[in-house]
């Protein structure tokens, strides 16, 4: 559709606005208008020139996108994952190409164009879209369509399909919208596909679970020097929270809610910290779920606690997966010889946790989702088939003061209230913090750097989202089957040219058909 002097500035311009469809900007419609000119750009290109016009989509979008990243380690980081995302996106962008160009053969106006070509051509994005969430170590699912659509008119889809089903969506419409373009827009059956689509999306209401009553959280923001570079000393950050905690004390509370790295020391180790909680658990006449960094053995874990009076009822669950290059260090050895400085600010080798995410308080399953284990399906998913009635997200921010880092994560906190069908208590060390109604709205919030605490009561639900029963199914699906569709249209595409090779006359030397 475009040359390639052309395709490297609309390209330029799709990452531009694939940004501001998410936080803070988060206008919704123009990851629609993203994808239909990334794709654009794709329509008649060679492997070469894929590459390059996704190459160039991602870097114009990654860089801005991510530059919360550099807050914490500086440019080189960065850097480095935003070129890692970008190159990614743009080897996922050769398949895409290599569809279009496969599926040229079809009428232009017939129901391959118009219906075949979009169904796979969506395939291929969302499936993108899961490997980049998957790998390497352990992937990067941070920037997802269908968490664009948290504002939109459509994320009710989520409860029904999950994120990735909604991204499907959102990318099979942007794609039908640009076939109905190059049919030319004047031929309007070229914009049913589209427009079915739309309509469903705009009609479809949220799942409904069954509500089994209330339960009431207190939840504190402590403010206080929980970056990893902020002049501290030990105890400074639980002093804190127990301090913030006090402007509570007394109201009635099923449970106290701190946030990620609330306390700065691990309280099965040291007496004094576990005094501390005890005391504050009295106060508060409820069991607190706090956060520290625990040891067992020779391994550390980002640990999520129920701190209980009775020591025997206390509960434990762990990160499931610890950033890279963030609380651990992939092969060290390697990355040591890259970048010795960067890489030995990071002390801590935290190890994946195994527990389920999710701790009884009483006769109530509390889900949870420690920092970027939000951004996981599969943390989300366990929580909800282990039975929690309510979601708590902690996390810890203060690395990402005045950057829009805390509000992508609220929205992602938002949709996976849409998704579950449970209201989610999402609790920053700094900000911003937020209380989200199943529905995935905004019940209360306590603004970014101020240190403050609330009593709230919650609605609790039970009954699972065909969303998080056909997740799991729906993410293998939409990755396979497009790249099946791929191999298979390659092979008929080559079937085609090599017998219209055949049926050619065979000419001799002087031009004139051979009649043997």
């Amino acid at each position: 559709m475009l040359p390639i002097r052309a395709a490297l500035p609309v390209a330029i311009i799709a990452g531009v606005a694939l940004d501001l469809a998410t936080p803070d900007v988060g206008w919704w419609p123009l990851a629609f208008f993203s994808v239909i000119l990334a794709l654009a750009t794709l329509v008649g290109r060679s492997i070469g020139g894929a590459l390059m016009v996704g190459l160039v989509f991602g870097i114009s979008f990654y860089v801005l996108h991510l530059a919360w990243v550099g807050q914490f380690l500086g440019p080189i980081p960065r850097i480095a994952l935003s070129g890692l995302q970008a190159l990614i996106l743009a080897l996922g962008a050769i398949p895409i190409a290599l569809a279009y160009r496969w599926t040229s053969q079809f009428r232009r106006r017939g129901i391959g164009q118009l219906i075949v070509v979009p169904l796979m051509i969506s395939g291929l994005w969302t499936a993108r879209e899961v490997v980049m969430g998957s790998w390497p170590y352990g992937g990067f699912p941070w920037v997802r369509l269908g968490m664009t659509q948290v504002n939109g008119p459509f994320p009710e889809v989520a409860s029904w399909i999950g994120v990735t089903g909604l991204s499907f969506l959102v990318a099979i419409t942007s794609a039908a919208l640009l076939q109905w373009f190059r049919a030319g827009v004047r031929f309007l059956p070229g914009a049913l596909p589209a427009g079915i689509v739309i309509v469903a999306l705009a009609l479809t209401p949220q799942f409904p679970t069954a509500s089994v009553g209330t339960f009431t959280v207190g939840w504190v923001q402590g403010n206080g020097p929980s970056g990893y570079f902020d002049t501290k000393e030990p105890g400074d950050i639980l002093d804190a929270h127990s301090t913030t905690s006090e402007s509570i004390t007394g109201q009635p509370m099923d449970l106290l809610v701190w946030p990620e790295g609330a306390v700065d020391s691990d309280p099965f180790r040291e007496p004094g910290t576990a005094d501390e909680l005890d005391r504050i658990v009295t106060s508060a006449g409820a069991p607190v779920l706090a956060n520290a960094a625990t040891t067992r053995g020779e391994n550390t874990f980002n640990t999520t606690m129920l701190w209980t009076a009775d020591p025997a009822e206390r509960q434990k669950h762990d990160k499931v997966h610890p950033v890279p290059f963030g609380e651990y260090v992939p092969d060290r050895w390697f990355y040591e010889k890259l970048a010795p400085d960067l890489v030995g600010l990071i002390r801590r080798e935290y190890t994946p946790g195994t527990i389920a995410p999710v701790v009884n308080v009483g006769s109530v399953r509390v889900g949870l989702a420690i920092c970027f284990d939000v951004i996981f399906d599969d943390v989300i998913w366990d929580g909800a088939q282990g039975g929690a009635q309510l979601f708590v997200f902690q996390t810890n921010n203060a690395d990402f003061r005045d950057t829009d880092e805390n509000l992508q994560q609220l929205a992602f906190a938002r949709m996976r209230a849409i998704e579950t069908g449970r209201a989610v208590v999402n609790v920053s060390t700094v900000g911003t913090s937020q209380v989200i109604s199943p529905a995935g709205v905004p019940i209360d919030t306590i603004d970014v750097d101020d240190a403050d605490a609330k009593v709230t009561t919650i609605p609790l639900r039970t009954g699972l989202t065909p969303g998080i029963i056909l997740g799991p199914w729906l993410s293998w699906l939409i990755t396979v089957t497009p790249l099946v569709l791929l191999v298979v249209t390659g092979l008929v595409s080559r079937r085609r040219v090599l017998d219209a090779h055949q049926s050619l006359p065979i000419r001799d030397s002087s031009g004139r058909p051979n009649p043997s």
